[in-house]
């Protein structure tokens, strides 16, 4: 159980499928978790060896990297769309963790680029600057015309 683990993970927002595989493409162990940290922390917390892990980009993703960076040895964000052999045969969510685990295994996925978490910090921190300075800007600009509309001077 020392070796190294390929570990596709199917995410959805109630439910992970998990499928493990080992070093020669031998599916070591499939499982479904819950969608929440602790949960997946202990988890990966009761495996041994060089985990690689890669899940497809999504809703969940910037918060699945974050939560698994520090505790994995490599983790691939993959494309889902450069993934072309995801989509031959059948589709479940079992079929897709095992395939994930597959590819990563064959080094054959995409990688997104998922950046530092100060970066995105500083740009959430903009976006909502800008989103209250234009709603203020509106709102005075709507007080405004009600009161020209009044003939009251502003």
């Amino acid at each position: 159980m020392d070796s190294e683990k390929y570990i596709g993970l199917d995410v959805h927002q109630a439910t992970i499928v998990v499928a493990v595989t080992d070093s020669t493409g031998k599916l070591v162990m499939e499982s479904i978790l819950e969608t929440e940290a602790a949960t997946i922390l202990q988890f990966f917390a009761g495996l041994r060896g060089t985990l690689s892990v890669t899940f497809e980009e999504g809703t969940w993703s910037v918060w699945l990297y974050d939560l698994l960076n520090p505790h994995v040895d490599k983790l691939v964000v993959c494309n889902p769309r450069k993934n072309a052999p995801m989509k031959d045969g059948n589709k479940t969510d079992r079929i897709d963790a095992g395939k994930l685990a597959e590819l990563l295994r064959g080094n054959q996925l995409k990688p997104v680029y998922h950046g530092e978490t100060g970066v995105r910090m500083l740009r959430e921190l903009s976006r909502s600057y800008l989103t209250i300075v234009k709603d203020l800007s509106r709102v005075m600009n709507r007080l405004k015309a009600v009161y020209r509309s009044w003939a009251i001077p502003c």
